[in-house]
């Protein structure tokens, strides 16, 4: 059996170094990946009352996931009830789903992409 006459691993001489000036700017680059994707976002919002839920729903109608802060209306139960019943609407209408998360947050997601209702728990267990 031969033996390796080269480390499999690079040497420090082998590394060149990096200036730590040098950045890149993730932002403006492009990948072809996203574009394939379809341009899927997470959009956040807010709401207020419940006559603002049919401005903030088309972007899931349109194949994005809204996260949506309600702790500006978290006091008035009926007008909660009322824009969590919409959005149950909007996610059966777009083949979608809709997960409260801890005290006020909802997301409402798009055709084919579920919530999973089980928490992945960090830390000790």
């Amino acid at each position: 059996m031969p033996l390796l006459k080269k480390p499999l691993r690079k040497g420090k001489e082998d590394v060149t170094p990096v200036e730590t000036d040098q950045y890149i700017d993730l932002g403006s680059m492009f990948f072809a990946e996203e574009s394939a994707m379809g341009g899927s976002m997470v959009k956040v919002c807010e709401i207020y009352r419940y006559e603002d839920v049919n401005n903030l729903t088309q972007p899931v109608y349109d194949g994005n996931v809204l996260l949506i802060d309600y702790s500006n209306m978290a006091n008035d139960t009926a007008e909660l009830k009322r824009v969590t019943n919409e959005l149950k609407n909007v996610a059966r209408d777009t083949n979608g789903d809709v997960a409260a998360i801890g005290n006020n947050l909802i997301v409402v997601t798009p055709n084919g992409m579920r919530i999973d209702r089980h928490k992945i728990k960090g830390g000790f267990q």
